[in-house]
């Protein structure tokens, strides 16, 4: 179990500019959905975005803290 707090930081420290927000899909707080606006993404394909985010969420998930998570990632212009 990992609150929606801790993956917000997680994230921020690989990306310090993110704007992040979690939801607890199943209300266990191991599947959880996330939005990351951030400019790290420009220039980024989808793919790499998300790697971007698996990357910063390494640890949780290789500890089974995150079972599930749906991922949107987003530059500060909306693409």
């Amino acid at each position: 179990m990992i609150t929606t707090e801790t993956l917000t930081k997680y994230i921020q420290q690989a990306m310090p500019d993110a704007s992040v927000s979690v939801t607890d899909r199943t209300g266990t707080m191991d599947h959880f959905n996330i939005r990351v606006v951030s400019d790290a993404f420009k220039g980024k394909n989808l793919l790499d975005r998300h790697r971007l985010v698996y990357s910063a969420l390494a640890e949780p998930m290789k500890d089974g803290r995150i079972h599930a998570l749906e991922i949107k990632a987003e530059t500060t212009d909306g693409v």
